[in-house]
């Protein structure tokens, strides 16, 4: 699964790398579940222009007769989320780009939960797939959700958890974003972990354990020197 990850990098740089016009916004080093984060997705104007939005995480169908809901939509396997009533019409109509600078897993220890953190060798910024959606309440205004994209964990990370989230390519963005739904080929190839060497972890502070806990110390290697 994928229950937290961080995103401090400069908006200059974020819209270099996925090539779309961002809000500022601080930097974050606990983004949990329920809180409103960073997402890019291409305009539905035919211009094909990205846009980076900020959508509530974790997914209300736009079906639902409550909001709710999306408390339990936080993540959504890969594999099968295309043929799943809560995410078919998001996965064929609307997919989006989550940036990540990285994300933790938790292994347990007895009774203790030990947070790792992962991020990419090259220090480029994670592009997470995900599916966005728009609810309509009776009362009230439209409330934009998403879910992060999981799929089977790597060498690396499957010594913490089974899972992770689906982490594109740089060359797989446009396809990622298209209009059309993804062809089998790039579905089939998204369900595949990237590489375990691509990846470096570290184990981090207990502190991120709470979602009200943030700042940078909590990427720094556990315990310190």
């Amino acid at each position: 699964m994928c229950g937290r990850f961080a995103l401090a990098v400069p908006r200059t740089r974020l819209e270099e790398h996925f090539r779309a016009e961002l809000p500022e916004l601080p930097g974050r080093y606990n983004i949990a579940p329920g809180q409103d984060v960073l997402a890019v997705i291409v305009e539905p104007d035919d211009s094909g222009r990205r846009q980076g939005r900020l959508f509530r995480w974790g997914l209300v169908p736009f079906w639902a007769k409550d909001a709710k809901i999306g408390n339990k939509l936080v993540n959504a396997r890969i594999e099968s989320a295309a043929d799943k009533p809560a995410f078919r019409s998001a996965f064929a109509r609307r997919r989006c780009i989550i940036p990540a600078q990285g994300f933790y897993e938790w292994r347990r220890a007895g009774r203790e939960s030990v947070p790792y953190f992962y991020e990419l060798t090259t220090g480029e910024p994670m592009g997470l797939a995900g599916l966005w959606e728009s609810w309509h309440p009776q009362q009230g205004d439209t409330l934009f959700t998403c879910v992060i994209l999981t799929c089977p964990a790597n060498e690396l990370v499957a010594q913490v958890h089974e899972r992770m989230p689906v982490v594109l390519r740089r060359e797989d963005y446009e396809a990622w974003l298209a209009q059309a739904a993804p062809g089998p080929e790039l579905a089939a190839a998204l369900a595949l972990p990237r590489r375990p060497e691509e990846f470096s972890a570290r184990r981090v502070s207990p502190k991120v354990n709470t979602p009200r806990s943030d700042g940078s110390e909590l990427l720094s290697p556990w315990p310190p020197v």
